[in-house]
Order: structure tokens, then C-alpha cells, then sequence
């Protein structure tokens, strides 16, 4: 289904019409459903709280508006309009991902970038478009939330989750947090990227004092590194957008230092994703999913062509290959790296080294995070797919709940979950990459509403009970006696 073609050229205006005329149409929100909880001293207590106010928790937090829980909370640790990368380490002109992709729409054409991109500049001004630009997602996700009222607060951030019997306590900071804590019975972790961990910084970076150095999800001043030579490791779509970002700024040189021998070419899940894919990845057993993600992280996914293109216009860009780090090390003012091919000298560094997932780094689960059943409790791979950081990822079922290393020792974890990139080699890409948010967002929204029926059965048993509202009112027909004989001829 494509947008109303008189709606194109035609403003926001008309399209946030049209999007309340569709969810008029669907009853979209219905009524809230789940039984309202209070503790003795009178605290409510919510049903969901979503950490991410990015694309993942937006998309969350309407699939659960959608299905009748409007008990929520949603906390976004940034400034409005800086939720999620978008404006803030991202550095790449355009998105990766086709703009023809659904996206967070969750099942409405009128919720499509398409349908806002051209609600204001037209259907020429589609079809011309490429690649959606960075920040123009950002204008769009900033849209989606204001059309569908999505309730996040700013400046929040949620410095730790404390289990108190069945519920959970969040201890929040930052000048949008509430006074007092908060309780939820759902906690919804829609944190990105490093959403189960941290930014990966290798060792070798331990000699280097901080501002000699940062991690491409930092926030770097380039235009300090004008006229400076500028060292990147690795060459993901990270490094490469960081990279281009030093040149467009006037460093005087930047070397990709890249320890695998040739430049990946082929991003091999482009090629197999597909409605069976998204929804079939996740019923497969344990050693196809973990072969296919080994698979994936062993060929890598190769950056962006503009991307690439972006970089290699500069003359003074230079990629080095079989360029593994042995050694760093300060000479004045000057960083010298050691590498397998030989010595590097610059004045920065930048480690394009992605993230890891380690659930210990998350501040927010510390103190029981290691009683999180991972990966490499659950399977052990043939030797010649070993993969420790495979190994690393939470196994989580299709409700994205974290489960128990030893059951019985943190039965709260099942209401923590993992709607992030931790989730990716249990259930593939369905929380945090654009094709297959609202189908994640789906599963996430109807395992919560079934958990949450399942948990005030009782409850809802009551009001079974006490459900007293008259279909009939008593006068709509009259009772006779029947006849002898009745119906003989």
C-alpha cells in the first residue's frame, strides 16, 4: 500500500490527519486493560519502563500504547532531538539501510519515512532520493514521536535496576529525573548498539594518556585534528565515517591501521534477509543460528561504498592491510604505533573498534548481572567455530527476557528485557537494525501483554465474576406458557 498520492506535496499537517484518521479507524490506543498496582504507602508502580527513547524504544513503547498497556514510562538519558546516534557519534552522510524499508511504521504506510518525506517535498523529491541523510532520520524519528504523543522524558538516566520481589526499583539521575525512584513490573532495556555492554577498547590503548586517543562513539572535536595525523583502527563503517570526518576537517593525513589482509566486499546478510528470515531465525536450533552469526562475523560487514568513496577522494587517506597493532607507546607529544608491518607515527588516534557485549558492563544490572544465562552457557560450538565473543551474547527466548544462568537464583530477571543488539544472535536482527523493528517490536509488545495476563490471572478471573453490564435489559421479548399439545396438527 502506498500513500495517498493527494497527501503528497501536501505538509505535515495533512499527514498527521491522516495518521489520527488511521489509528481512529483501528482504535489505536484502546482502553488500558492491565489491573492498576499500588504499593501500601501508596507508590504506583508501572507496568513498562523503556530505557531508550530511540528508534527501538519509540516503536516499543507504540506497540505496547497499541495493544491497550498505556501504563509506561519512557527514560532517554539525552537531550530532546539527540535520542540514539543519529546526531550524536553517528557520522555518516546517509543511512546503510534502503529507503523503500518500513521501518518503525509498525504496519502504517502513514507512519513511513516515505509518507513523511513526502508529505512535505513531494513525489519527485522521493523518487530523486538515494539514501535516507542522517540527519533527516532524526527529523523523521523526532516526527514519529510527536504524532504519536510517545511519552519520553529527557535527560533521564537510569543508573541501576534493583529486583524488591516481583517488581523492579530504578534508581534514576540526570536534571529530567523524577525525585524518587521508580517501580515497573516490565523493564524494557532499548539501549542500541552498546545496549548489553560497552564500547570495545583494546589494550593496547592502556599506555596512551585519554586525550591522545578516543573511541568512535565518543564525542571528538575535529576540528582539533586540523592539520594532525591521524591514525584509525580498524575499517568498519565506524572507522570509515570517523575517518572522513578527520579529512573534512584538514587533518594533514589519515592511515586506516586494518589487521585483516583485504577489505571486506560482500555484507552477506543483505542477501538473506526476508519475511522467513526475520520471523524463521529465531525457531532455529542453536547450532544453525550460531552457525550462521559465526558466519557473519567471521566475513564482516564491509562499510558503506559512499562511505568508502567519501574517504578515498582525499589523497592524503591511506589504507594500510595486514597492519595489526603490536605496540603503543607516547614519544613527547607523538603517538608511535608498532604494527606487523612496521612503525606508525601520529598525533591521534581513533579506535574503530565497535563494541562488545559484556552484561557486566552495564552499570544498570550491576551486582547480578553474571547470573545472566549467556551464549556460551547454553551451546558449545564445534572447535572450528569457536567464537568467545559470540559466546558473549544473552540467550534470550522470543519475549527478549533475560534468563537465568542457575534457575531459581534471579527469577526477576525474566522481566528485564533485552530489546537491543544483545538479542541479535538469539532472535537475529529484529531490535535494533531498521528492517525488522516493528516486527520485533510485535513480538516484544504481545510477550509482555501474555505475561502480564498470565501473572493477574486471578485478577482477571474477578472480574469475570463481577462483570455485571446487561446485554439485554429484559423488556426486549416476552415469555409464554406453552400450549398443550403444542405443535400438533
Amino acid at each position: 500500500m502506498t500513500m495517498t498520492p493527494s497527501l503528497a506535496g501536501a505538509g505535515l499537517d495533512a499527514l498527521n490527519a491522516r495518521v489520527q484518521y488511521d489509528l481512529a479507524c483501528l482504535n489505536i490506543p484502546p482502553a488500558n486493560w492491565v489491573p492498576q498496582q499500588t504499593l501500601d504507602n501508596g507508590q504506583a508502580v508501572h507496568d513498562v519502563v523503556i530505557i531508550g527513547g530511540g528508534q527501538c524504544g519509540l516503536v516499543a513503547a507504540f506497540a505496547l500504547l497499541s495493544g491497550g498497556i498505556s501504563n509506561i514510562r519512557i527514560f532517554d538519558r539525552n537531550p530532546v532531538g539527540l535520542e540514539g546516534p543519529w546526531l550524536n557519534y553517528a557520522r555518516m552522510e546517509t543511512l546503510r539501510s534502503p529507503k523503500t524499508l518500513p521501518g518503525p511504521s509498525y504496519g502504517f504506510a502513514s507512519l513511513t519515512f516515505r509518507a513523511w518525506y513526502e508529505a512535505q517535498f513531494g513525489t519527485q523529491a522521493w523518487e530523486a532520493l538515494d539514501k535516507i541523510p542522517r540527519p533527516t532520520w532524526m527529523a523523521y524519528l523526532s516526527w514519529y514521536r510527536e504524532v504519536l504523543k510517545l511519552p519520553v522524558e529527557n535527560n533521564v538516566k537510569v543508573e541501576h535496576v534493583t529486583p524488591e520481589g516481583d517488581l523492579l526499583r530504578l534508581e534514576l539521575s540526570g536534571p529530567g529525573a523524577p525525585s524518587e525512584t521508580v517501580l515497573t513490573r516490565k523493564l524494557v532495556m532499548a539501549t542500541g548498539r552498546e545496549g548489553t555492554g560497552a564500547p570495545k577498547i583494546p589494550t593496547f590503548v592502556d599506555s596512551l594518556p585519554a586525550h591522545a586517543w578516543a573511541h568512535s562513539a565518543d564525542e571528538i572535536d575535529f576540528a582539533r585534528l586540523k592539520d594532525k595525523r591521524v591514525a584509525v583502527i580498524g575499517v568498519g563503517a565506524s572507522a570509515v565515517d570517523n575517518a572522513a570526518e578527520a579529512l573534512e576537517h584538514g587533518a594533514q593525513e589519515v592511515r586506516f591501521l586494518i589487521r585483516r589482509k583485504q577489505m571486506p566486499l560482500i555484507n552477506k546478510m543483505m542477501g538473506i534477509g526476508s519475511f522467513g528470515f526475520t520471523h524463521g531465525y529465531a525457531s532455529l536450533p542453536d547450532e544453525w543460528r550460531w552457525r550462521i552469526m559465526h558466519y557473519s562475523f567471521a566475513t564482516q560487514t564491509p562499510p558503506p561504498r559512499g562511505s568508502t568513496l567519501r574517504v578515498s577522494r582525499h589523497a592524503n587517506a591511506h589504507f594500510h592491510f595486514g597492519c595489526g597493532i603490536n605496540t603503543m607507546r607516547m614519544e613527547d607529544d607523538e603517538i608511535v604505533i608498532e604494527t606487523q608491518q612496521g612503525v606508525v607515527r601520529c598525533d591521534y588516534l581513533i579506535l574503530g573498534t565497535g563494541f562488545e557485549i559484556d552484561p557486566l558492563a552495564r552499570t544498570e544490572l550491576a551486582g547480578y548481572a553474571d547470573r545472566i544465562l549467556l551464549w556460551r552457557d547454553r551451546y558449545q560450538p564445534p572447535a572450528e567455530l569457536a567464537n568467545d565473543e559470540l559466546g558473549n551474547f544473552p540467550y534470550v527466548e522470543r519475549d527478549f527476557a533475560f534468563q537465568e544462568r542457575e534457575p531459581g537464583e534471579a527469577p526477576w530477571l525474566r522481566n528485564i528485557h533485552c530489546f537491543n543488539y544483545g538479542a541479535t544472535v538469539s532472535l537475529g536482527k529484529v531490535s535494533g537494525d531498521i528492517p525488522g523493528i516493528s516486527e520485533g517490536a510485535s513480538w516484544l509488545a504481545g510477550a509482555i501483554a501474555a505475561n502480564l495476563y498470565r501473572e493477574d490471572a486471578e485478577l482477571h478471573w474477578q472480574r469475570l465474576e463481577q462483570y455485571d453490564s446487561p446485554e439485554l435489559l429484559g423488556d426486549e421479548w416476552e415469555a409464554t406458557p406453552l400450549p398443550e399439545h403444542a405443535g400438533n396438527v
